[in-house]
């Protein structure tokens, strides 16, 4: 399906062009990076492809989803820059193979009619790609690359938890993403983002759908816009759950977890509120060492996926540090009291 097209564009805010030289005077400039600036028909294009909301959003809720986009927009201008500075490149076999997974499972016809409805050309489309797509090589060489987890590492966690591994029963290692219809008394996702009503909160499941689909990672999303205090500030991680538990569990999540294959993800509904559940993995009950078929791999993809979070959550935050970055839509809605401009 086509799904990856607002996942991509919504960071890549489907421009072509670099921008001019930024004028703080100009109603229609959002903010500037580096001199670059975003234009607000670039936030509007991305919130129009975004928005799936079935009844029309407030001014007030309308205008927290602008400002979370414009947010994406600047740290991916910065990361472009910072390509461009290592010498970071895209192959052209890459991009190629991204735009024809977007278009997998849709006929020419079809795929074309999704473009007109999104409001997109092929060619905002493959540009859109692009800019995704080096960010995340960014990322991947700056962040990813530098992560590695020892053999006593391992080891050590293993022995700290040994009795964790010893499975009483059969069980299931899950990790969700939680959304509700209703503001949040503690929020800890990193984006502050919060779905205060109904269909605030399916397009908010919607839009964690089509960046799940195209490519963004579970523990990432969570980390960003999970509102369980708890399991948000652990990329969604919630443990192993024994069978038992989870046979008295509501049948929607129930459903989601049991029989499900390891890496699936499903939507669990309960009225409004919704939960993203990810099967990290089924497990056998009985004892388990570091000898165990695939054991001393999870546990060390498992370190490693919690090091990235905070290397990456880290490295945003120094390199948006690094860079001159002018918020004018934030300036603005402070001057005005919150009216939306």
């Amino acid at each position: 399906m086509l799904g990856a097209l607002t996942a991509t564009c919504l960071g890549a805010a489907c421009r072509s062009t670099p921008s001019a030289p930024a004028s703080a005077g100009s109603a229609d400039t959002w903010a500037v990076v580096d001199g670059r600036e975003i234009k607000r028909q670039d936030v509007e294009k991305v919130y129009q492809r975004t928005s799936e909301a079935t009844q029309p959003l407030s001014a007030e809720e309308t205008l927290l989803a602008k400002l979370s986009i414009l947010d994406d927009l600047v740290v991916q201008e910065i990361l472009l820059a910072k390509a461009a500075t290592l010498k970071i490149e895209l192959p052209a076999a890459d991009l190629d193979a991204a735009e024809a997974n977007a278009k997998k499972n849709l006929t020419g016809e079809a795929f074309e009619q999704e473009l007109k409805r999104r409001g997109l050309t092929a060619a905002d489309l493959r540009e859109g790609l692009r800019r995704e797509l080096v960010a995340q090589k960014v990322i991947a060489q700056e962040v990813e690359a530098k992560v590695t987890i020892t053999d006593q590492e391992v080891s050590t966690f293993f022995e700290a938890n040994r009795a964790q591994f010893n499975l009483a029963e059969e069980s299931y290692r899950l990790a969700q993403i939680v959304v509700t219809p209703a503001r949040e008394a503690q929020l800890a996702n990193t984006s502050g983002d919060d779905a205060a009503t109904p269909e605030a909160a399916t397009a908010k499941v919607q839009m964690l759908m089509e960046r799940l689909k195209a490519g963004q990672p579970f523990g990432e999303l969570a980390a960003a816009f999970s509102e369980d205090p708890e399991s948000a500030q652990r990329g969604g991680d919630i443990g192993l759950v024994p069978l038992s538990r989870l046979q008295q569990a509501p049948p929607a999540l129930r459903n989601a977890v049991i029989n499900k294959a390891p890496g699936s993800v499903n939507v669990a509904a309960a009225g409004a509120a919704y939960t993203l559940v990810l099967v990290v993995a089924h497990e056998a009950a009985g004892q388990r060492d570091l000898s165990t078929p695939g054991m001393s791999d999870n546990i060390r993809e498992s370190l490693k996926a919690r090091k990235v979070q905070v290397l990456r959550a880290a490295y945003l935050t120094a390199v948006r540090n690094d860079a001159k970055v002018e918020h004018l839509l934030a300036r603005r809605v402070v001057e005005s009291n919150g009216t939306p401009p």
